[in-house]
C-alpha cells in the first residue's frame, strides 16, 4: 500500500443543499453555492458554484440553472456527480498533479437519509475517483466540528439547520441516540419570504433576492436587541406589472418566518421528549448548540431557548461547523472509524 499512499489524496466533503464545502489539507479549498447552469442544446455544464449562481432567475430558454441537491439528497444525479467533478478539479494543489490522484473521502450526509439516497451520494463519490469513501452523519460532523467531545459517556444536542434539511440529534458516546430530520431550513426561510413579500406588498421577487433579504434582516423574533436597517427590495408589481420598491423591516420578516421557525420549534421539543432521562439531566447543564446558516437568523438562539429553557449556543462560524466535523473525522479515521459508514 506504501505507493498508492502516496498517491492518493485525503478530501472532507459536505454536500449541501445550499453549498458545498470541500477540506484539503486542513484548509476549506471550496466554498460555493450547490448549482449548476447547463446548457439546455448541448447538455454541457457551463458554469458552476458562484458563476452558476448570479446566473439563477435570470437566464434565457437554451440555459438552465439546477440544483442537484434537493432537502439533503441527491435529486439530480448526473448534475450532482458533474458539480462534485468540477469542484474537485478546481482545487489548486490537485490541478499541479500529472495524473488525478485517487480520493479518500469523507461525506456527511443528512440523518433521515434512505439507503438508497446513501447509495447516490457514495456513487457519485466512486465515480470522481473516490478510492475509499466514507459517509458520516451530519449532526456528527456538526458536533465534532462545534468541539465536542463525542466519544464521551455525555450527552450534547446538536440543532443544524442548513439548506434543505434541519438536523436535531442527541449525541452520546460517539452515537446519535434520537434524532429528527424535517424539511423545514434555509430554502423555506427563503419561500416563505417570496410568498410574504406577494401577498402583503404584491411585490413579485427572486429566490435570490429573498434570499438577500434573508441574510440582510432575516429574524426570528420581532423584538431584536440591534435590530438591522430597512432594506430596500426590488422587484415586480403584481399590480402594474412594472418593477418597483418597496421598504421592508426585520420585523416583517419575522412574521413571514414565524410558522416555518416554529415546526424546528416543535421538532426540537419532541426531540427533548424521546431524549432519555440520563442525557435529559445532560442536556440541562450543556445546552443546545446550534450549525448551519441557519442558526445565523436574528434571535433564532433566543428563541429556542425561551421555548426550551435551555441555553442556546450558536456554533463559531456556523456554516462551516459540518464540514471542520468532517475534515477531523478524516483526519483521525482510526479514533471516529465507528462513526463512519463505510
Amino acid at each position: 500500500m506504501g505507493f498508492f499512499d502516496f498517491m492518493t489524496e485525503d478530501i472532507a466533503i459536505d454536500l449541501g443543499t445550499a453549498n458545498t464545502l470541500i477540506i484539503h489539507n486542513d484548509k476549506v479549498v471550496i466554498d460555493s453555492p450547490s448549482i449548476v447552469a447547463r446548457n439546455r442544446i448541448t447538455g454541457k455544464i457551463i458554469a458552476v458554484g458562484k458563476e452558476a449562481n448570479l446566473m439563477q432567475g435570470k437566464t434565457h430558454e437554451n440555459i438552465k440553472t439546477i440544483r442537484p441537491l434537493k432537502d439533503g439528497v441527491i435529486a439530480d444525479f448526473d448534475a450532482s456527480e458533474q458539480m462534485i467533478k468540477m469542484f474537485i478539479n478546481s482545487i489548486p494543489a490537485l490541478k499541479k498533479k500529472m495524473f488525478t490522484p485517487a480520493l479518500r473521502m469523507v461525506v456527511c450526509i443528512p440523518s433521515g437519509i434512505t439507503e438508497v439516497e446513501m447509495r447516490a451520494v457514495k456513487e457519485s463519490c466512486e465515480r470522481v475517483n473516490g478510492k475509499e469513501v466514507y459517509l458520516i452523519h451530519e449532526p456528527m460532523a456538526a458536533a465534532i466540528g462545534i468541539g465536542i467531545d463525542i466519544m464521551q459517556p455525555k450527552g450534547n444536542m446538536i440543532v443544524d439547520i442548513g439548506g434543505g434539511t434541519t438536523e436535531i440529534a442527541v449525541i452520546a458516546l460517539g452515537g446519535i441516540v434520537c434524532d429528527k430530520s424535517v424539511k423545514i431550513a434555509g430554502d423555506v426561510f427563503t419561500n416563505d419570504i417570496v410568498y410574504y413579500m406577494r401577498t402583503q406588498h404584491n411585490l413579485f421577487v427572486g429566490e435570490s433576492t429573498a434570499e438577500k433579504i434573508k441574510i440582510q434582516i432575516g429574524a426570528a423574533i420581532e423584538d431584536l436587541e440591534t435590530p438591522p436597517e430597512d432594506m430596500s427590495v426590488q422587484g415586480r408589481d403584481l399590480l402594474t406589472g412594472k418593477p418597483k420598491q418597496v421598504d421592508v423591516s426585520y420585523r416583517e420578516i419575522a412574521k413571514a418566518l414565524d410558522k416555518s421557525i416554529q415546526r424546528i420549534e416543535d421538532a426540537v421539543m419532541e426531540t427533548l421528549s424521546q431524549t432519555p432521562p440520563e442525557l435529559a439531566a445532560d442536556i440541562y447543564n450543556t445546552g443546545i448548540y446550534l450549525a448551519g446558516g441557519g442558526s445565523m437568523l436574528r434571535g433564532l438562539d433566543k428563541r429556542i431557548s425561551q421555548k426550551t429553557d435551555l441555553p442556546v449556543y450558536i456554533a463559531e462560524d456556523p456554516l462551516r461547523a459540518v464540514v471542520r466535523g468532517t475534515g477531523m473525522a478524516l483526519k483521525n479515521i482510526g479514533k471516529f472509524k465507528s462513526i463512519l459508514i463505510k
